[in-house]
This record gives C-alpha cells, structure tokens and sequence, in this order.
C-alpha cells in the first residue's frame, strides 16, 4: 500500500555562492535569471534538487548546468528556509560556497541563465530572492575559515610568490597585513615548497615562486594541526 504523506512538503534548492580570485581582487561568480521569477535580475547558480541526486550532486549539476564550472572546491554553507523566501511556494535551500581559480575556467550562460559573469565583491549587484544573505554568510564563513585552515589556496595559481599569497588574503579579509609578520607566519607553518623559478610583476625585482604541499599538510592535520594565522 502506498504511504500518502499528510503535510505538503516543501520544495527543496541548492545555491551556489562562487569566489574566484584574479590576483588583486576578490570576485563573486553571478548568473542572470533568464526565467521569472526575477527574470533579468542577478542570482547566485543553483535550482531545483532532483528526487535521484544527493544535494551534493545537485550543486555540482547546477554549477555545471549554468555555469560550465566543473572540478570546484564546494562545501556546504547553511540553509535557508525564510517562509517568504521563493514567491512561487515554500522553498527551502541549501547553500554551498564554491573556490576556484579564475585561470582556470572559462564560465559560460546555459539552461535557464541568461548570462553569467563575475563581479569584484564590492560591485556586486542587487541580487534576487534571499541570495544577499546568502552571500553575506558565505563571505562570513570564508573569512574565519581562511584563518585556521589552508583553503586559500583553492584561489591561486598552482604556482605563486608570497605577495600573491598576501594579496589574497588582504582581499578576503579586508584588511591589510604587516609583510614581514605574514611572511614569517606562513613560512613558519613549512605547508610551501619553494620552486626553482621567479616571477616578475611590472617593474619590480622576480619574486620566488612557490607551491602548496597538501600531502605535508594533511599528515600534520592528522596529528591535530592548525593553520593558524
């Protein structure tokens, strides 16, 4: 006998909030609804989860759908589940943030986005439903987060100098950093590898390049270590 369930269930979404970092700036990949509602309007990626995928899957699905993102850092970020957060019925959504290095994707529009570009953090516009919190938590996360674990490097190139590594962090945290104290710091933690290469940035002198060590660093956080900084 089929079992007929007495409350209405809620419909059930996932919402993507995805950083990328192009070297000086913080940046926040948008969509433009091509369908109402709040068609034409900026959102994060995301939709509707299937009945045969994990919400997993369906972030990753969406991302890919509407973005052409494949292969991002994803973790789950909150949910959301305002009453009067989708005006088409009662909607609860699952939020993840997503890291990728701007170099390595080229983002196109597909299914029902109209477009999809990015946008420096500060010039982020008016976003549709509840996406602004949305985002506010993800920048929230990413930011304490950023302090005691080595996601950061899910924004950079595979090979980067150290003032790239503080330009990173002085965009997500907002703030600047003493050079010498950071430098100190990171080196301190022995997570880098320094490579046999430079990098030159306009007219200053090549910089020495470096890479992540996440074999090292998962081995140390097996024995409980904290990239604290």
């Amino acid at each position: 006998m089929k079992h007929v369930y007495e409350y209405p269930r809620a419909a059930l979404t996932v919402d993507c909030v995805v950083f990328g970092f192009d070297g000086g700036e913080l940046k926040l990949l948008l969509i433009e609804r091509g369908l109402a509602p709040f068609k034409g309007c900026w959102a994060l990626p995301g939709g509707f989860v299937r009945v045969d995928e994990t919400l997993d899957q369906a972030a990753l699905r969406e991302l890919e759908e509407e973005t052409g993102l494949e292969k991002v850092f994803l973790e789950q970020l909150y949910t959301f589940s305002s009453v009067d957060r989708d005006p088409r019925e009662r909607v609860i959504s699952v939020a993840y943030y997503a890291l990728t290095k701007l170099a390595d994707h080229r983002t196109r529009a597909a299914t029902d986005a109209a477009d999809a570009q990015w946008f420096p953090i500060p010039d982020v516009p008016s976003l549709a439903f509840d996406h602004a919190d949305i985002l506010t938590t993800a920048i929230q996360r990413l930011r304490g987060k950023l302090r005691y674990e080595p996601i950061g490097f899910e924004l950079l190139p595979a090979k980067f100098t150290l003032s790239q590594l503080q330009q990173l962090y002085e965009a997500v945290l907002g703030t600047e950093l003493d050079k010498r104290n950071f430098r100190k710091k990171v080196l301190g933690f022995d997570l880098l590898i320094p490579l046999n290469e430079t990098h030159r940035e306009g007219a200053h002198r090549p910089a020495q390049l470096f890479r992540f060590d996440p074999v090292r660093y998962g081995k140390l956080k097996k024995k409980g270590f904290l990239f604290e900084l």
